[in-house]
């Protein structure tokens, strides 16, 4: 199956720590909309999410960070789908105090965080060849 990727600006209204932190129940929220995608791509329905194995945060999420966040199927079971996710930041503000409107692009994307769960689809949901022609 093949990656699906989504890219986000994180809003300033998303913030919720001190500092201008983000919650990572966001970036979960995120990997939630890509597995939604994933599922539609697979089978042509959106399908649950039943559980997550994992889910590490590996670095701080700001409000006005850009983020891509990707998913894939790694397993595919009779009605399961296992998946893996990761978000990494690749634009970030550059906090001038003469210019706060600045950011920078990531010369590499940061790993902000990574999991891996399961989706079920119901076999009656499941349609086989759904694409449009």
């Amino acid at each position: 199956m093949e990656k699906v990727s989504i890219r986000v600006r994180i809003s300033e209204h998303e913030v919720h720590y001190a500092g201008r932190l983000v919650d990572g129940a966001r970036v979960v929220g995120l990997f939630g909309d890509v597995a939604t995608e994933l599922l539609i791509r697979h089978d042509g329905d959106e399908g649950l999410f039943v559980a997550y194995d994992s889910i590490e945060f590996k670095a701080p999420v700001y409000g006005g960070d850009y983020l891509e966040v990707s998913g894939w199927i790694d397993r595919v079971g009779n009605t399961s789908r296992h998946m893996q996710f990761e978000a990494y930041k690749i634009i970030t503000s550059a906090c001038l105090k003469d210019c706060p409107s600045a950011f920078n692009v990531m010369k590499a994307p940061l790993l902000v965080a990574r999991a891996s769960g399961t989706c079920m689809v119901a076999r009656e949901c499941q349609r086989g060849d759904f694409r449009e022609q």
